[in-house]
């Protein structure tokens, strides 16, 4: 099928793709600056303000723009320690229920279900080795989980806006 504009031609999967791309760049940049003003995002993604805003407005009706957020500097705010704990079940038989015994963790930035050997990788942030430590034995106790623990060193990017394109 092909739709028809100005004399010329133009197939359908092109319109398509071109919405899609211009839809992929509004996400990125708002990823990038969530407080962008409307002027500033059409300017970047070659629209006008008013497209733009409806543009946005949908992307959130869509539920692909779910929320904005401030980006934190952790070590300012007293949790210079991030670590990475994955977690299996002692009985591989017992109920999956560890993201809801550990809800009331407020160290637990994330918790992503994994494949593999076990079975959630939880992300954590705390102001010191003995509160990581803390934390371990509250998670394994809460969850009756054996757990793995990795000790972040660096963090060279996180929350990168998606690739456009």
């Amino acid at each position: 099928m092909t739709q028809a504009g100005a004399g010329a031609s133009v197939p359908r999967t092109t319109i398509v793709s071109a919405v899609e791309e211009t839809d992929r760049a509004i996400v990125a940049a708002l990823t990038a600056d969530g407080r962008m003003s409307y002027t500033d995002l059409a300017e970047k993604v070659g629209l006008s303000v008013s497209a733009v805003h409806q543009r946005v407005r949908r992307l959130e009706q869509r539920g692909i723009i779910t929320g904005y957020a401030a980006k934190v500097n952790f070590e300012e705010i007293g949790l210079p320690l991030t670590a990475l704990i994955a977690i299996r079940p002692f009985d591989a038989a017992q109920p999956d229920d560890a993201p809801e015994r550990l809800a009331h963790l407020p160290q637990i930035d994330s918790c992503w279900s994994v494949a593999g050997e076990d079975f959630y990788l939880l992300l954590v942030r705390v102001a010191s080795p003995s509160e990581l430590e803390k934390l371990l034995a509250e998670i394994r106790t809460a969850a009756n989980v054996i757990t793995r623990t990795t000790v972040v060193l660096s963090t060279p990017f996180e929350q990168r806006p998606p690739a456009v394109g």
